[in-house]
């Protein structure tokens, strides 16, 4: 292999691993994809450009997702505006893909904030109901080590905001792809910058649908969240609480329908209204969901006991037949076989964060 073909190589494998979220850092792409390539060490200054692979990327995108990646980009910068109000006080400047336009499926919103302190970030974050996780990072660079402050907020996109003191706020940061100063706006320029790139749109109206928008990933969250502690009888789930019982039965759905998002929800919140009535959790649960869930996610949920009365053949004829003459007839009876073996005492579970934000992302797939 010629070295400019061997260098092609390396950046297509580079592009692939980061594209499908294998790896997420640009070096430790082309480290991997040189080694797995060359079969053996490679120099640093014989790999591609972070530049290489970020265009290899695009390609992959436009290749696999289309013209819908230029409507989720504009869905993402609406976010953007959002939040950046709502942070006004933290002087916010955008960063990244979702203002370059790089995006990618799985691309977060990269802000940047200026604080004296995180607690006064989470303040206003809590202020709005905001779900967020606080991460410090340690990072070595040049020989010197830094913290890092990231607030992750886990919504209909994920967003990053790294926080700064407050005089670093005219600091010019460097691009890793480009070498160059980093692309970044102001809110006012960004509101600017979104008006000249969408003329016929109106800002406003999209700002405020977007505000009153619910992420029913959250909607899923804030009901499951209950459910960890909630005891159940012994005699029928010796697993332990509702939300293990759960995540059981979620873990089981994937292996049986990796690709079934409605399907893994029902699993996943099929005994939700637990947490609400538990004399009547069924028409509870739905109640919860209703608006947030498909109706074939519904039907599979409202009809899960009566899968129990099939397996046990103590169901009613009449019952039986409206029920079969469904085309998820059998995907109701797997259902069951997922909530039959999801009661098991020890059994590894993923963290409900994971498993939800497993299910968003295969709903953008």
């Amino acid at each position: 292999m010629t070295d400019a073909k061997l260098r092609r190589a390396i950046i297509v494998e580079s592009a692939r691993l980061m594209y499908s979220r294998s790896e997420s850092e640009y070096y430790r792409a082309k480290l991997k994809a040189a080694q797995r390539l060359c079969q053996g060490w490679v120099k640093p200054s014989d790999l591609p450009t972070n530049a290489e692979i970020r265009d290899e990327i695009l390609r992959l995108a436009n290749l696999f997702e289309g013209d819908s990646r230029f409507d989720r980009l504009r869905e993402m910068r609406i976010e953007a505006l959002r939040l950046m109000r709502m942070l006004e006080n933290f002087r916010p400047k955008i960063i990244g893909s979702t203002f370059t336009g790089h995006v990618r499926q799985g691309s977060d919103i990269d802000i940047h904030i200026f604080s004296a302190t995180a607690e006064a970030v989470e303040v206003r974050l809590e202020a709005e109901g905001i779900d967020y996780q606080l991460e410090r990072k340690r990072v070595r660079k040049h020989g010197e080590e830094r913290i890092f402050t990231h607030f992750h907020i886990k919504d209909r996109f994920p967003v990053e905001l790294t926080m700064y003191a407050p005089d670093k706020a005219s600091f010019q940061f460097k691009s890793s792809i480009t070498g160059k100063a980093i692309e970044r706006a102001t809110l006012p320029e960004f509101e600017q910058f979104l008006q000249k790139e969408y003329p016929d749109f109106d800002l406003e109206s999209e700002v405020t649908a977007a505000d009153n928008a619910i992420d029913r990933f959250q909607v899923y969250r804030s009901l499951l969240i209950p459910l960890s502690g909630a005891a159940q009888g012994r005699e029928y789930h010796p697993e332990g609480d509702v939300l293990y019982h759960l995540l059981q039965c979620y873990v089981l759905a994937v292996d049986e329908l990796p690709y079934d998002e409605e399907f893994q929800l029902a699993a996943l919140l099929h005994d939700v209204g637990k947490g609400i009535d538990s004399k009547d959790h069924v028409n509870a649960g739905l109640e919860a969901l209703e608006g947030f869930i498909t109706e074939r996610t519904a039907w599979l949920i409202r009809h899960h006991m009566d899968a129990h009365l099939i397996r046990d053949r103590t169901i009613g004829f009449r019952l039986h037949q409206r029920l079969k003459e469904n085309e998820d007839y059998e995907t109701l009876l797997l259902l069951n076989d997922c909530d039959r073996k999801g009661r098991v005492a020890g059994a590894r579970v993923p963290d409900l964060d994971d498993a939800i934000d497993e299910l968003r992302e295969l709903s953008q797939e």
